[in-house]
């Protein structure tokens, strides 16, 4: 019996295009965030996108195929990351895929982005996900493999740091 729910629970190929293709625009963002960069963000996606090609077959829940695309979009984006070390390129024009225009003037956008550069990729992903993804505790617990209450123990201890540095930054300006 269990073996019957296994098969039947399996996701087919034309299921997993739809599937990506209805999170494109997320995985995108994802990686923009770390590369800021429109041409690594697409490169990103789509090693990310072959990746779980290969491995989408041994996916248990479908219903889980968001959070599991998902951290493989931040593990490509932090081996990328790796591999083309401290390289980041900014751009001049808007991106097709970026998040809808904010209210945020585009200054505070910069320093919000300079801030996040001074992160270690993985605490990249906390703020990420939190912030630009709006997901709650209980999702990024998922997606980052690890316990509820020590997503919540480290988002905060990050963004303490950010505040310290950010305060040091302002005092040392005056």
């Amino acid at each position: 019996m269990n073996q019957l729910n296994k098969e039947t629970a399996q996701m087919t190929e034309q299921q997993f295009s739809e599937r990506i293709g209805a999170c494109k625009e997320k995985l995108y963002r994802f990686a923009y965030c770390y590369v800021k960069n429109e041409q690594e963000a697409l490169e990103i996606v789509s090693e990310a996108t072959y990746k779980a090609y290969l491995a989408y077959r041994r996916l248990d829940n479908p219903q889980y195929f968001e959070t599991w695309i998902s951290r493989i979009v931040i593990n490509c984006a932090m081996d990328h990351m790796r591999r083309h070390k401290k390289y980041t390129y900014m751009e001049d024009s808007v991106v097709e895929f970026s998040a809808k225009e904010d209210p945020v003037p585009l200054e505070d956008r910069w320093d919000l982005y300079e801030a996040l550069d001074r992160l270690e990729p993985e605490d990249k992903a906390f703020i990420i996900l939190k912030y630009f993804e709006d997901q709650r505790f209980k999702d990024m617990a998922e997606v980052l493999s690890m316990p509820e209450s020590t997503v919540k123990t480290r988002l905060y201890r990050i963004l303490d740091k950010l505040k310290r540095q950010l305060i040091k930054e302002e005092v040392d300006m005056l």
